[in-house]
């Protein structure tokens, strides 16, 4: 199959929408809704800001927000002047946020105030001037919520920013409210748009091959191919009058490919949930009636245990889709128990694929599941299982590593030719391929089935975690000899983070010696690592168990693991 793709940026397509749907509600936040009309509006005038602040085409800003309403619009205003949208998550560490914005070289991020302070710490190892645009959230929630939100956290940020937080001198600090009044000049007007093909409209950060964060450099092409792509796997029809629960966040390809620009180009409405909790996710299941969910196992997996969804009507729901980790054929099973006891007349649907690809590319068809398998590749995409290490294709039943191409693989890796090399191969056929580091094989039907990931990492919560960033930063202390990190089990994150320590002084002697060092390692971590990637346990060891090649065997420590849960179950 092959599906038409418009010669235009996201931006355009979402200003076509508007003009078919001028009053339809384009996003809503805890009530207060914003149209197509009025969205553009915003996303024109944060646009013209920019111009009249120096930034323009090729330009970086970094996007450190979650789901809020400036940061939708700075995406798409970032987007209409050709500038490059550089998305970061906010909970990330304060060397990260310096490693981001030194990389992408950004003029300038957009953060809310709540995490100002980390970033003008973050700041002071970045290279060249950032402008930092502080978002207070009370700004786009509804009167009564902004001023019971002023009362109880907000008013905690009101000094930020202040301009003296930067001891270098080097960067600026405005509130995003004052910035877009610069843009309100009547010699700022907006350029024509320019769609080329291969030019760069945003950077997402993933590992890589290699585990190391590598930014991800996607086009126009990328994300409009992705969202005409999903539309057509899904077999769902987003339109006026329908809506998405967008929970998954605008830093993750998942958020930004499937639960917004898929929405906003095709004219439903995005209800915005800037933080996650599933007391929060329950009630707007129950009061805004989402037609469309799209998010992580753990996600559905605890919705299974929610008391505020007993006897809840679900009929309202036409599409749950899951990604960002594997759906296990019990859990599966369990979630689609809990839609037809809920009257909803639909299976989940699971997915698969990178941020290199912007997302998802292989989909379960509507109605048609095989056991364990992540389903057909999208229209368009092409996937193929090849001998690790080389490039011969396997015959179908074959188990080796899953390749594909299509019109949503990335440029490259920002400024790094040999990760990239190493990602996106030309065959012989005359394509280029995407090589996943994740093991497959495919049936006669082409339907695909992930095995297993070739490069060490931990999947919680549906973010990827590098266990050697973790070592690195832990094996640099000088109590520390050697460590080791793996992902165990968990019920509700799916895996969570468990370092082993190897002190060099041998193992403390007694637990409050021991707790005095998990703090000092938990404290060197905060600075380096993102919260979400943090261990929840430290094991101290004399010891680790070790491999012929005298390498730590990580796999024995994953298997002990195992077994250890499983053998407390069996007690439980």
């Amino acid at each position: 199959m092959t599906l038409d793709y418009p010669n235009a940026t996201m931006c355009q397509l979402v200003e076509q929408t508007a003009e078919k749907y001028p009053e339809e509600p384009a996003y809503e936040l805890y009530g207060k809704v914003t149209s197509y009309r009025g969205f553009t509006n915003r996303i024109h005038a944060a646009a013209r800001a920019f111009l009249a602040s120096g930034i323009g085409r090729d330009d970086r800003v970094t996007i450190c927000m979650p789901n809020c309403p400036q940061a939708v619009d700075c995406f798409y205003a970032l987007n209409r002047i050709g500038a490059v949208a550089n998305m970061v998550h906010p909970l990330s560490a304060e060397t990260e946020i310096t490693f981001y914005l030194t990389l992408s070289e950004s003029k300038a991020i957009l953060v809310l105030d709540m995490f100002y302070e980390k970033v003008i710490r973050a700041l002071r190892k970045v290279p060249h001037p950032v402008t930092v645009l502080v978002a207070r959230m009370q700004d786009e929630l509804p009167p009564h919520l902004a001023a019971a939100y002023l009362l109880k956290a907000g008013r905690h940020y009101l000094k930020f920013p202040k301009n003296g937080g930067d001891p270098t001198g080097r960067h600026t600090s405005v509130l995003w409210k004052e910035y877009l009044k610069r843009g309100r000049q009547p010699e700022i007007s907006l350029p024509e748009s320019l769609y080329e093909e291969d030019h760069t409209a945003v950077i997402l950060y993933s590992g890589g091959t290699s585990g190391t964060p590598k930014g991800i450099c996607l086009t126009d092409l990328n994300f409009n191919a992705c969202a005409i792509e999903a539309m057509e796997a899904m077999g769902e029809e987003f339109r006026k009058g329908l809506k998405m629960l967008s929970c998954m966040p605008l830093f993750h390809g998942f958020g930004l490919g499937i639960n917004f620009h898929t929405v906003l180009i095709h004219g439903a409405c995005c209800i915005l949930m800037p933080t996650f909790d599933m007391k929060t996710y329950a009630s707007m299941l129950i009061k805004k009636k989402p037609n469309f969910i799209a998010g992580v196992p753990t996600i559905f997996e605890a919705l299974l245990h929610m008391p505020e969804l007993e006897g809840v009507d679900l009929s309202f729901l036409l599409g749950m889709f899951c990604g960002g980790d594997s759906l296990t054929v019990s859990l599966k099973k369990k979630i689609d128990q809990f839609l037809a006891e809920h009257n909803a007349g639909i299976q989940v649907r699971e997915g698969y694929g990178l941020t290199e690809c912007v997302t998802a590319s292989c989909l379960t068809p509507k109605d048609t599941y095989r056991e364990g398998s992540i389903g057909l590749p999208f229209p368009d995409t092409y996937y193929c299982i090849v001998q690790p290490d080389t490039d011969e294709e396997l015959p179908r039943g074959a188990e080796g590593e899953i390749i594909l191409r299509g019109p949503t693989l990335m440029k490259g890796y920002l400024k790094d030719p040999e990760e990239t090399a190493k990602a996106l191969r030309v065959l012989p056929d005359g394509h280029t391929w995407l090589y996943t580091g994740d093991l497959g094989t495919m049936d006669e039907d082409g339907y695909v089935y992930f095995r297993q990931r070739i490069k060490r990492m931990i999947v919680s919560n549906g973010y990827n975690i590098y266990p050697g960033q973790i070592e690195t930063i832990i094996d640099g202390m000088d109590e520390v000899a050697y460590s080791c990190v793996i992902g165990v089990p968990d019920p509700r994150r799916m895996q969570r983070v468990r370092a082993y320590v190897v002190p060099r002084n041998g193992v403390p002697a007694s637990e409050e010696a021991a707790e005095t060092l998990r703090q000092k390692i938990m404290e060197e971590l905060r600075i380096h690592v993102a919260g979400y990637a943090l261990p929840k346990e430290i094991l101290f060891r004399e010891e680790l168990p070790k491999t012929l090649v005298g390498k730590v065997f990580y796999r024995k420590l994953e298997e002990e693991a195992e077994w250890e849960i499983r053998e407390a179950d069996g007690n439980g």
